[in-house]
């Protein structure tokens, strides 16, 4: 039987990580005893653990690969990429190591990232070289990084086996190992963030490491918001009692590994979790003003949270990073902004413009109407592969048309130069944030440069005159029939490779308006319900992308507690469009299974006519119907660790 210690093992290797102090290279070091003798190397032990930060930001082949299993993407690559796989149910515990379905395994990385935060704690006070108000708040970092590294273990495969406060000794056998409850995991997983917090500052600048190039160090706040997170999954229906889990998965003590019957109060201790980092008062939603046009500043304030680095909302982020194993030599210049850009960019419109990254045509519908601030689309019919994306259930009092045209119409957001053109009328009229993140067939991609080099510079699917993006059946296109522009900042240019080094962005993996939507979310659930406070809080965020106020939108929210359920959750999917939260959301709400099986449905893409192009149609796209299986609430734990951790649990239908 091979040792667990194997599985958790150190490596000391080169590692790139967030930006300038993260950027640190241990190969040269020979011993613990070496490393934590020095100050120099023992920060380096600490930077390289930053290193473990997950990629989210790449949503094509790393971690952020549940937004391409969701149903808030249609990417371009059906015919050999992975995430295709998952979408389809093709996929099991027992695949082979080297085949790309195991591509989003990362069991063994996160144990290894923990086991050094463990090595890291118990060893730092050895640095005798740094005072003791460092050495405490380095510990408090890593112990924070710790409990975050649990926690994106227990989102993707459930409850997990915690290691405790120490490392793994190197003697713990593989047959001696199985998952601990999820009761166990919250627990442990708070109790580190807890004692995180009493030692983190609440700002950086409240440390003597307080320059630009240790953005991204972790404070109090990231310490009490990922608390929120974890006890807002905790009390959801996934966690929280489901009748799916009753009487079975057991442990090897005999313990469930899933609470058997649900417990509403979780609800009241998210809440209070929730209200903790809001009643820091050191952040707040990112607002913009400038324009004095409300739809204008709407998605001014929007776009402020993702092209603005460190803003005033952001709780907890890193530099985007770019991993260029997924690239060939050529494309290896992009940088972690850029390949986000790259792969969305319509083809033909940039140096590595792929039109890869698409929304659905359900992300498309989801968005509200500007003048009443109602959901444009509230559902769809069925038909045999689940929802049919062709026969919407609309909102007759939103003011949204699904058919007809209009002429004349001038682009509303980042394109003041172009010329009126005719726009299909779903087009007309959504929200701020819509525009934002959405060029549709039909309007100008939002660079000049573009419609100055391009004839029209017309950003339409059809194989026309006007057409710079056309259908292609075997290559990278635009295969939803809208393109996605969330990324890209108007007018950036991107023909050159300087252009992409050139970009920096920060990934905001926790910001305020995710505390807000949470907090609503929470108030709305507890069993002492606060419907003031819910509606009070999704207000918030709504207001600052321009909509207006949920009870003016829809007067009969008012004591429904699900029609605010209902509405909560589609904020929570637009605010993080196109980013891993919609997943997670989906499965511990329990509702993936109803919400993400369909065909294929896209815009009629090889349409020859422009008009023609607006058709839905469930053929143009090449593959499988979207699949989802109970089993798939979490991933299947690979077989390659169950062979050496034997008595391992595994997750339920595999």
């Amino acid at each position: 039987m091979k040792k667990l210690f194997i599985i958790l093992a150190i490596a000391f290797l080169t590692a790139v990580s967030c930006e300038k102090a993260f950027e640190v290279d241990l190969s040269d070091q020979a011993t613990i005893g070496e490393i934590f003798s020095k100050s120099e190397t023992t920060h380096r032990f600490l930077s390289h653990i930053y290193s473990y930060l997950p990629l989210e930001e790449d949503v094509v082949g790393s971690n952020g690969w549940v937004v391409g299993r969701s149903d808030q993407s249609r990417f371009s690559w059906y015919q050999y990429v992975y995430y295709d796989l998952y979408r389809t149910g093709n996929y099991s515990a027992s695949t082979m190591k080297n085949s790309p379905i195991t591509y989003f395994d990362f069991w063994g990385a996160y144990y290894q990232g923990i086991r050094q935060c463990s090595i890291f704690i118990e060893n730092v006070d050895d640095d005798t070289e740094d005072s003791e108000p460092t050495r405490r708040y380095m510990k408090a970092e890593a112990r924070f990084l710790r409990a975050y590294l649990y926690y994106l273990l227990f989102r993707q495969y459930g409850p997990v086996y915690i290691i405790g406060e120490s490392a793994a000794d190197s003697d713990l056998m593989g047959k001696d190992v199985d998952r601990n409850t999820v009761e166990e995991n919250v627990e442990f997983m708070v109790s580190q963030l807890d004692a995180a917090a009493e030692d983190l500052p609440l700002r950086l600048s409240d440390t003597s490491e307080s320059s630009e190039r240790w953005m991204g160090r972790i404070t109090k706040g990231a310490a009490l918001a990922l608390k929120a997170r974890i006890l807002m999954m905790a009390a959801s229906p996934l966690f929280n009692g489901c009748d799916l889990y009753k009487g079975i998965l057991k442990n090897m003590w005999g313990n469930y590994l899933f609470p058997q019957e649900r417990d509403l109060g979780k609800w009241e201790t998210a809440a209070k979790a929730c209200k903790a980092v809001i009643d820091l008062g050191i952040y707040d939603l990112c607002r913009s003003t400038e324009s004095g046009d409300p739809f204008i500043d709407g998605a001014r304030s929007y776009q402020k949270v993702y092209f603005e680095p460190w803003n005033e909302e952001t709780i907890f982020g890193w530099w985007k990073r770019t991993r260029n194993a997924y690239w060939t030599t050529a494309y290896t210049y992009m940088g972690g902004a850029g390949q986000a850009v790259g792969t969305a960019i319509p083809k033909n419109f940039g140096r590595l413009a792929y039109s890869g990254i698409c929304p659905s045509l359900k992300l498309v519908d989801a968005y509200a109407m500007y003048s009443t601030g109602r959901y444009a689309v509230m559902g769809y019919e069925k038909d045999a592969n689940g929802n049919d994306y062709s026969h919407p259930i609309i909102d007759e009092l939103s003011g949204y048309k699904a058919d007809g045209w209009t002429e004349n119409y001038h682009q509303p957001l980042d394109a003041d130069w172009a010329p009126a053109f005719k726009a299909h009328n779903s087009t007309i009229g959504r929200e701020p944030r819509f525009y934002a993140c959405i060029v549709p067939s039909g309007f100008y991609w939002p660079c000049q440069d573009f419609y100055m080099e391009f004839t029209g510079g017309r950003f339409v699917t059809f194989d026309g005159d006007e057409s710079t993006s056309k259908y292609d059946m075997s290559a990278a296109c635009c295969r939803s029939g809208y393109a996605w522009r969330k990324n890209y900042k108007a007018d950036t240019p991107v023909k050159l490779e300087s252009d992409f080094t050139s970009m920096s962005a920060v990934y905001p993996e926790i910001r305020l308006a995710e505390i807000y939507l949470s907090y609503a979310e929470a108030c709305n659930e507890k069993p002492s319900r606060d419907e003031a406070s819910a509606i009070e809080y999704l207000n918030k965020v709504r207001n600052r992308s321009g909509l207006n106020n949920v009870e003016v939108a829809y007067p009969e929210v008012r004591g429904n507690q699900g029609l605010l359920r209902t509405l909560i959750q589609r904020e929570r999917m637009l605010e993080f469009a196109m980013e891993p939260m919609r997943h997670y959301d989906a499965c511990r709400w329990m509702i993936a299974k109803e919400e993400y099986p369909c065909a294929n449905w896209t815009l009629n893409i090889s349409a020859t006519t422009y008009e023609g192009s607006y058709k839905r149609v469930n053929d143009d796209f090449i593959g499988d119907p979207a699949v989802f299986e109970d089993r798939d609430y979490f991933y299947p734990i690979s077989a390659r660790w169950l062979s050496q951790m034997v008595n391992l649990t595994q997750n339920y239908g595999f």
